[in-house]
């Protein structure tokens, strides 16, 4: 009797777990006031994400949610889970978070500005534990980058421009060796050159050194250029999401986030095709 031989099963290719997993949370300040109201978002392993949106739609508070900042302005995740590399990390504290490879970039740079910015950087490896000739090398890495930086390496932070301001807080960033950073605002109260400037260092740091971005912006068009994906925010949830090249044709986003849609403008509530597409009214 003969045998038929069995047929190799093909083998099931693996899909890449997200570096960071939101779902469906609910923020709450002063147990009253709700901010975000069911929000759910995905960051790839390696990607750009942008969280967009108008001043006060819920971009900083999605952040902050993530990188636990939220309980120093008494706020609250109330409903949901945060999933980052595989664990829920709620309960965990900004550090704990941060020694996991999480670090938030704030809005308005926030540098120390009584330190050098080489002072600066340096403290962005406080919590590494792999030796100054480690955290040398990621400072020279950092200066390849950033090359004005190490031009004014000696220099008081406090007396550097907005835009070397911004290099430095994100130089810091890297010095801690994340895994993803939370950029919000990067393009505020800069000029035009320099916006783009920083976007081209954030897809190299991307490209290069494999940082995953979630990037809060109101600077809609730039932020699609160098995303790969897009959520918008209004009013705390998220009303339409999808990959950049698409949100940057679709005609609603056009009109009111890149301001160049036609006819008298008007608000997003009363655009009926939009609103069919929020996710709580379907």
């Amino acid at each position: 009797m003969s045998s038929v031989a069995a047929q190799p099963v093909p083998a099931t290719p693996a899909i890449a777990e997200p570096v960071l997993s939101v779902n469906n949370i609910e923020v709450i300040y002063d147990h009253v006031i709700l901010v975000l109201k069911g929000v759910s978002l995905t960051v790839p392993e390696g990607g750009i994400v942008a969280l967009l949106g108008a001043n006060g739609a819920g971009k900083t508070t999605t952040l902050k949610a993530v990188s636990n900042l939220l309980r120093a302005e008494r706020g609250d995740v109330t409903k949901g889970s945060i999933v980052f590399r595989g664990e829920r990390v709620e309960a965990l504290s900004p550090n704990q978070l941060v020694r996991r490879g999480c670090i938030q970039v704030m809005e308005g740079r926030h540098c120390f500005g009584h330190l050098t910015v080489e002072e600066n950087l340096l403290t962005g490896a406080f919590t590494r534990r792999d030796g100054a000739a480690a955290i040398r090398s990621d400072l020279e890495m950092v200066y390849s980058y950033f090359p004005r930086l190490k031009e004014r390496r000696q220099s008081l932070a406090g007396y550097t421009s907005g835009g070397e301001q911004q290099m430095c807080a994100i130089g810091r960033a890297m010095m801690a060796r994340p895994k993803m950073i939370l950029l919000d605002e990067p393009s505020m109260g800069l000029a035009p050159q320099l916006v783009e400037e920083i976007f081209e260092i954030v897809r190299q740091l991307n490209g290069n050194e494999g940082v995953s971005f979630l990037l809060a912006e109101q600077n809609t068009n730039m932020a699609l250029r160098y995303a790969g994906y897009g959520y918008i925010l209004e009013n705390g949830r998220v009303v339409l999401d999808g990959d950049a090249a698409t949100l940057r044709e679709n005609e609603d986003v056009k009109e009111f986030y890149l301001g160049i849609g036609g006819g008298e403008r008007r608000s997003f509530r009363d655009v009926k095709s939009y609103r069919r597409r929020k996710r709580w009214l379907s």
